[in-house]
C-alpha cells in the first residue's frame, strides 16, 4: 500500500484533525469545499477516496460526518490516539447515565496511546468523575478517567456498571462465590451483584487527572 502523502493531502487531513480537536466532529464536504476553496463537492471527495485508499482515513459510508483519523494518518501529522470525552459517571451514588454524545475529542499522551490495552481497544473514551466513593483508590472528585468498553473482567478490576438506579464506577470484586461492587470510601456501602440487575459497561484504564 502506498504511504507517501502530498502536501495538499496532508493539508486536508490536517482540516479533519483541527475540525474533530475543535468541534468534536469531522468537517462535512461542504466544510472542507470552503475551507479548501475547491469548486465541487467531487473535488473534496477525490482528496478523502486518496486518503482512505492510502490509510490515512475510515470513512462510514453515507454519513456526512463519518470520517475517522486512522493510526497512519494520526503519524503523519505528527499526533497521538484521540478519544472522546462523552460525559460523567458517579463515584457515589448512582446517575442516570453518562451522555452518548462526545463533546470533544483530546489528544492522548504518548505513554498513554502507547498502552497495550488502548491499542488493542478500537472503543476508548474519556469521562469525568463526580462523587467521592474511590477517593482511596486514588479517584478524585472532578478527576478524568480513560475506560474501554470489554467483556472481561477480573476481581479488582475498576469498572462502570449499569445499575437499576443508574451508572457508577466501583471496584469490581468476585470473592467466596460472592459477587459486588466494592467502593473505595468506607463511608459508602458494597453493592451486591444481582444478576439481570447489574451490567458491566467499561474498564478503568487510566486516571489521565493522575498522569504527569
Amino acid at each position: 500500500m502506498k504511504t507517501s502523502i502530498t502536501e495538499k493531502q496532508k493539508k486536508v487531513l490536517g482540516l479533519i484533525y483541527e475540525s474533530i480537536t475543535s468541534s468534536g466532529f469531522p468537517p462535512t464536504l461542504a466544510d472542507l469545499k470552503e475551507l479548501l476553496n475547491l469548486s465541487s463537492n467531487q473535488a473534496v471527495l477525490n482528496y478523502l477516496i486518496s486518503l482512505e485508499k492510502q490509510g490515512f482515513i475510515t470513512r462510514e459510508e453515507g454519513q456526512a460526518r463519518g470520517i475517522k483519523i486512522a493510526p497512519l494518518g494520526l503519524k503523519i501529522l505528527g499526533k497521538q490516539r484521540l478519544a472522546p470525552v462523552v460525559g460523567m459517571v458517579a463515584a457515589g451514588p448512582c446517575i442516570e447515565s453518562f451522555s452518548e454524545t462526545h463533546f470533544k475529542w483530546v489528544e492522548l499522551p504518548a505513554g498513554i496511546a502507547e498502552n497495550e490495552k488502548i491499542k488493542k481497544s478500537e472503543d476508548v473514551f474519556i469521562i469525568h468523575v463526580t462523587g467521592d466513593s474511590m477517593i482511596n483508590a486514588g479517584i478524585d472528585d472532578g478527576n478524568m478517567l480513560l475506560v474501554r468498553k470489554t467483556k472481561e473482567y477480573k476481581s479488582g478490576d475498576i469498572v462502570i456498571a449499569r445499575t437499576d438506579n443508574g451508572r457508577t464506577v466501583k471496584r469490581f470484586i468476585a470473592e467466596g462465590g460472592k459477587r459486588y461492587l466494592k467502593p473505595e470510601n468506607p463511608i459508602y456501602q458494597n453493592i451486591p451483584i444481582i444478576p439481570g440487575e447489574v451490567f458491566f459497561e467499561v474498564q478503568v484504564i487510566i486516571n489521565l487527572s493522575k498522569v504527569k
